[in-house]
């Protein structure tokens, strides 16, 4: 059933339950993207796991979100066990071995895997606003404090790079406001308060260098397999929001900085995106559109995206749209939502005479799905009720000392795994502040230096009204009053306004984003 060039799916039925024929998804449209869905406990997981080693085996890297532990076991060498002998025996699969996939760990929190960082820079405004949930007005600021950054030459590479910048902004809001539209103090503030909120949730580890290359996620192992990266995402899934912003970023990050290559034999990569809705549950229209842009165009890119999800409702219908290659397992239809999504999977099907889709959906039995991929000229295949193939790999999670030796033996030790911090936005920022501060208190004493030399030359006696001792007291006081006010209130005004001018006349120097917003290199 091993065919070259086809990753073998299953096995379709009859009606009678009899074996009908193999199932197959077609290399050449594996980067047409696709769709597997279903309620919990169907077997989501195992399907994702067939088509990881799938594309793996034909040399093709992957990247998948480990959500749950389960998809670990991909590295290991599947065990002897009935349900999966069962399974082979029922589909005629006389192929089936048993066999271990070269893998490479990631975790955002470098605990079960190799750090991933990126920067604030790279992740660019619409991001990072959609990270932190921002408002329209705050989203303004965001945008805002990006381009001067961009102009400045300030690198932002943390988020103590961005709290600084932020600072900046709100000393000099009224100057900056003039040049680059209006910048709230109030939103600076509920920025900064988000930002505090982002580092308690552990959104500091993910930014900072070395970044990510995804040179390293697209890597092929000795043997001609192609290496699965699988990000550790159980910890990271307590914070939904930069679960999906970060994989959204990753996504934007092959779109900006791969090739043309049009329909290539294979795709040069696959990705999927697992528990799709959260990175459309409450999204801004402008995002859901970028999106859709970047799924649409990524394919000529020989990129393959595909969308986990427990409902196809989940997926936006612009996206759905793009999503040639499909897998539904079993829906439960018990509240109305829950029915329109049972029709909404049946009616994106291309029928088969010989069973309804919208009754079969919801009882199709755990590891059975109904499958449509893309055949001859990109047209999609007759829905077929299909039972999966048994994996090659573990089914099931890796133990920490297993996980270890991967680790320890991987392509990418050591390349990630310690914090760079080289000179930032936080220290230029800094820097020059402390300059203008300096060059302020310089002035300041040789204001105080020639005040006390013209103050020693004063006459001893005085006439009454006529700038006597009463006059020139009071008009020193009043003198070192001024002088004394100023120094309260511009130490660290003027240092930032002498900033704020030093950016406004570094224009010209923007660097070039993407359409999610993040830089092209």
């Amino acid at each position: 059933m091993l065919e070259e060039g086809k990753i073998f799916i299953g096995a379709s039925r009859n009606p009678d339950d009899s074996i009908n024929k193999p199932e197959y998804l077609d290399l050449k449209f594996g980067n047409r993207h696709g769709l597997v869905t279903g309620a919990t406990g169907t077997g989501k997981t195992v399907t994702l796991q067939v088509l990881a080693e799938g594309f793996s085996r034909a040399g093709v890297p992957v990247f998948a979100a480990d959500i749950k532990g389960d998809l670990s076991g991909i590295a290991a060498k599947g065990e002897t066990k009935d349900f999966l002998t069962k399974r082979a025996e029922q589909i005629g699969f006389a192929d089936y071995e048993f066999d271990q996939f070269p893998v490479i760990f990631w975790d955002l929190f470098g605990q079960k895997g190799h750090r991933v960082r990126t920067t604030v820079a790279e992740m660019g405004p619409l991001l990072l606003a959609r990270l932190m949930d921002a408002s329209e007005p705050q989203e303004g600021v965001i945008n805002i404090a990006f381009k001067i950054a961009d102009q400045a030459g300030l690198p932002l590479l943390d988020l103590k790079d961005f709290t600084s910048l932020l600072n900046y902004m709100g000393e000099n809001a009224s100057e900056l406001s003039s040049q680059y539209g209006l910048i709230s103090k109030a939103s600076v503030g509920s920025i900064q308060r988000a930002l505090l909120v982002l580092e308690q949730q552990g959104a500091e580890h993910f930014f900072g260098e070395p970044a990510l290359k995804i040179t390293d996620i697209m890597r092929t192992s000795n043997n001609g397999y192609g290496q699965i990266s699988v990000l550790a995402a159980d910890k990271l899934m307590m914070n939904p929001r930069l679960y999906a912003t970060f994989l959204l970023w990753l996504l934007s990050e092959f779109f900006e900085e791969l090739p043309e290559v049009g329909d290539p034999e294979k795709p040069k990569l696959v990705f999927f995106f697992d528990e799709a809705h959260l990175l459309f549950n409450d999204a801004p229209k402008v995002l859901i559109e970028r999106v859709e842009q970047v799924v649409r165009l990524i394919r000529s890119k020989g990129v393959g995206v595909y969308f986990v999800t427990q409902n196809p409702l989940d997926v936006p219908e612009t996206v759905l749209a793009q999503l040639g290659n499909r897998v539904q397992h079993a829906l439960r239809a018990y509240s109305p939502r829950e029915q329109k999504a049972v029709k909404t999977a049946a009616d994106t099907f291309r029928p088969n005479p010989a069973f309804d889709c919208a009754t079969v959906i919801t009882t199709l039995g755990t590891g059975e799905a109904l499958v449509s991929t893309l055949e001859a000229k990109g047209a999609p295949s007759i829905v077929e009720r299909t039972l999966i193939r048994p994996p090659s790999g573990r089914v099931g999670p890796l133990t920490d000392p297993e996980r270890q030796q991967i680790m320890d033996r991987s392509p990418v030790l050591g390349v990630y795994d310690e914090d760079v911090d080289r000179e930032s936005a936080f220290e230029i920022l800094a820097a020059r502040a402390k300059k203008a501060a300096d060059a302020d208190a310089a002035k300041r004493a040789q204001d105080d230096a020639a005040q006390q030399q013209s103050g020693s030359t004063t006459s001893g006696w005085t006439i009454p009204g006529f700038g006597g001792d009463d006059d020139s007291q009071q008009g020193r006081g009043q003198s070192r009053g001024r002088a004394s006010g100023y120094q309260r209130e511009t130490v660290m005004e003027a240092a930032m306004k002498s900033v704020a001018r030093t950016v406004a006349t570094q224009v010209g120097r923007a660097l070039v984003r993407g359409i999610l917003g993040s830089l092209k290199r």
